[in-house]
C-alpha cells in the first residue's frame, strides 16, 4: 500500500505534501499514564489495521510557554499518552539518507516536537535528509528525581534492567532513538548515520545523551545549540523532590505523588519555578546524576571519551539571557547597586563578583557597546548560564576525540526585531534559521525576514545538514562566500560566526576567540565545576 510503513505496534500511513512524506503522531512508546508514571518507557500498545498518521499527537503535560504566548500560538492538547514522534522523508525507499533527530527545548517543562518552528519538510526536501522530531515527558512527570521512585525488577528497551530513579524524559529520548534505529530504514533513512540535535533543554539533553551508555551507538553525530551540560546531583534532585512533595501536601513516595492529578502537577511547576537553584540557570527540573542512565556529570564523561567517535557541533547566540531578563519587571530599572546584588547570587564571593562586572564592562566598552547595568546583566547571564559550559564542553570533547572526529563551534549574532529590537540575538533565535521556518511570515515577527535572513537560513541549513552527512559542517553556498569551519583548538577557540560581525561584510565569518573578554571574566569566577549541582 502506498505510504504505509510497518513499525513497532502496527502499520502507519503518512501523507505526501510538496514532495515529502510526512508521518505525524507515530507512537514510539506506550502511554505513561497510570502505572506508567515515573517508570521507564515501554513498547507501544499494538493496534490493528492501518493507523493514519496525518496529525500530531498530544503534547506532554505542560503550561503554555513564554515564547508561544509571546507569538500568540494556540494552546495544544496535552496527555500523559504523549510519546509520539514525527517523520519527514523525501522517499519511502532504500535511500539510506542521513537522519536528523530533533530534541525540543523548553526548560524541561514545555515544548513539543510539533512546534511550528520545527517542521522538517524543507530540510527533507531541499537537503535530502530524513527529519524526526520527538516528544518526551516534561516537568515533574519527566524529571522528578528521588530514590523513592526506584523499583526493583523494572526493565525497558529490549528487557534491559532499569536501575535509576530519575531522568524519565531522558529515557524517552533514548527510546525514540531506539525506535529510529529499528525503523528509519523503512522511511528512507540510514540507521548508521543518525544526528541528534537540540536547543536549550533539548541541547542540554543532547549534552547528557553524550554521556548515557544506553544511547551509545544510537546516534553518530551531535549538535548542541545553547545547551551546556548542566545536571543536578543525586542529593540536589532528591532534596528538591522532597520540597516539591511538601508543597503538594503528599509524602515523597511513588504512591503519594501518584495520587496527584496531572493538572495539579503542571500547575506546581509554575508555582515552584522561583525556588530553582542558580546552578541550573533557574531550572526547576533537569537531568540528574542518579546512577541509572546518568552515572556521572556529562562533561566529565565526555572528557574521558564517552563521545570520542561522535563529531560535535556546539554554539550559542550572542545575547542568550535577554529572553529571560526581560521577563523580570525589575530589569527595566536595574541600577549598579542591584546589578551587584544580582551578580552575587551567581558568584557569592564579592571580590569575584565585582571582577566579573568589571571584566565584562571593560570588554564591552572596548568594542563601543553599551555598559548600562541592564546590558551588563544580560551579558553576564549569557556567559554564566550558556557560554562557559558550552566552551568547556567543546574543550572536553576535543581533548578526548579520536583523530578525524571534529569539534566545531558557532556563535549566532542575528538580531530579532521584536520589542523594538530589545532582545538582540536572543535565546532560541537561531532555531527558525536552522529549520528554514524563518520563511514563514508568522515566524518573522520573532526572527525577522528579508533577503539577509533568508540567505543566513540557507547557509545554516547547509551547515547543519552537511554536518549530519559527513561530520563536518560546510558554508559555501553561492553568494555567501566559502567559509571553512575549523576544528576546535583551545588556544584559539576558532568559531564560525553566523550573522553580522563588526567591520565585516556578509553573514558568515571565521573568528578566533569571539567576545573573549566576557567569557574569560565569568569563567574565571565560577570555578571549574560550574554546571554540576554537586552535594
Amino acid at each position: 500500500m502506498v505510504g504505509v510503513v510497518e513499525v513497532g505496534g502496527g502499520r502507519v500511513r503518512g501523507v505526501e505534501r510538496n514532495g515529502v512524506w510526512v508521518f505525524s503522531g507515530v507512537p514510539f512508546a506506550a502511554s505513561t499514564a497510570g502505572d506508567g508514571r515515573w517508570r521507564p518507557p515501554a513498547p507501544p500498545e499494538p493496534w490493528s489495521g492501518v493507523r493514519v498518521c496525518d496529525r500530531f499527537g498530544p503534547i506532554a503535560p505542560q503550561a503554555p510557554g513564554s515564547l508561544e504566548t509571546m507569538l500568540g500560538a494556540a494552546p495544544a492538547d496535552y496527555s500523559e499518552d504523549c510519546l509520539h514522534l514525527n517523520v519527514w522523508t523525501p522517499g519511502l525507499d532504500g535511500g539510506r539518507r542521513p537522519v536528523m533527530v530533533w530534541v525540543h527545548g523548553g526548560s524541561f517543562t514545555g515544548g513539543s516536537g510539533s512546534d511550528g518552528f520545527y517542521r522538517g519538510g524543507l530540510l527533507a526536501r531541499e537537503r535530502d535528509v530524513v527529519v524526526v522530531t520527538i516528544n518526551y515527558r516534561l516537568g515533574l512527570l519527566g524529571f522528578l528525581a528521588h530514590p523513592a521512585l526506584a523499583e526493583e525488577g523494572q526493565t525497558w528497551l529490549d528487557g534491559a534492567p532499569w536501575t535509576g530513579w530519575a531522568n524519565w524524559g531522558l529515557a524517552d529520548q533514548v527510546a525514540a532513538l531506539d525506535w529510529v534505529r529499528d525503523h528509519v530504514a523503512d522511511f528512507g533513512g540510514d540507521p548508521g548515520n543518525v544526528t541528534v540535535f537540540g536547543e536549550s533543554a533539548g541541547g542540554m539533553s543532547v549534552s547528557a545523551l553524550l554521556a548515557v551508555p544506553a544511547a551509545a551507538g544510537l546516534f553518530h553525530r551531535a549538535v548542541v545549540q545553547s545547551g551546556p551540560p548542566l545536571t543536578a546531583s543525586a542529593s540536589t534532585g532528591a532534596d528538591r523532590a522532597e520540597r516539591i512533595a511538601a508543597h503538594l501536601g503528599v509524602p515523597c513516595t511513588r504512591a503519594g505523588l501518584g495520587e496527584i492529578p496531572v493538572d495539579r502537577l503542571v500547575a506546581a511547576v509554575g508555582e515552584l519555578a522561583a525556588t530553582a537553584g542558580e546552578d541550573g540557570g533557574g531550572l526547576l527540573v533537569m537531568p540528574a546524576v542518579d546512577g541509572g542512565l546518568l552515572t556521572r556529570p556529562p562533561r566529565e564523561a565526555v572528557a574521558d571519551g564517552s563521545a570520542a567517535d561522535v563529531p560535535l557541533l556546539v554554539g550559542t547566540t550572542r545575547d542568550e539571557w535577554t529572553m529571560f531578563a526581560i521577563a523580570n519587571p525589575r530589569f527595566a530599572t536595574l541600577d549598579h547597586d542591584r546589578l551587584r546584588r544580582w551578580v552575587r547570587r551567581l558568584v557569592p564571593d564579592p571580590h569575584a563578583a565585582d571582577a566579573v562586572i568589571d571584566g565584562v564592562e571593560v570588554a564591552r566598552a572596548a568594542r563601543g557597546e553599551s555598559t548600562e547595568p541592564r546590558d551588563l546583566w544580560t551579558a553576564i547571564g549569557t556567559e554564566y548560564v550558556f557560554r562557559v559550559g558550552t566552551d568547556r564542553l567543546a574543550d572536553a570533547h576535543a581533548s578526548a576525540a579520536r583523530p578525524g572526529t571534529g569539534t566545531f563551534s558557532y556563535l549566532f549574532t542575528w538580531e530579532s526585531p521584536i520589542f523594538g529590537g530589545a532582545l538582540g540575538s536572543c535565546h532560541a533565535l537561531e532555531v527558525p534559521f536552522v529549520f528554514g521556518s524563518v520563511r514563514n511570515p508568522g515566524v518573522q515577527a520573532f526572527s525577522g525576514g528579508g533577503d539577509d535572513a533568508l540567505a543566513l537560513s540557507a547557509v545554516m541549513r547547509q551547515a547543519w545538514t552537511s554536518f549530519a552527512r559527513s561530520g563536518v559542517p560546510a558554508s559555501d553556498l553561492p553568494g555567501a562566500g566559502s567559509v571553512p569551519w575549523e576544528p576546535w583548538e583551545r588556544s584559539r577557540r576558532p568559531t564560525t560566526v553566523l550573522g553580522p560581525w563588526p567591520g565585516a561584510a556578509g553573514m558568515v565569518h571565521r573568528v578566533d576567540d569571539p567576545r573573549a573578554g566576557e567569557l574569560d571574566a565569568v569563567a574565571a569566577a565560577v570555578g571549574p565545576r560550574h554546571g554540576h549541582q554537586e552535594a
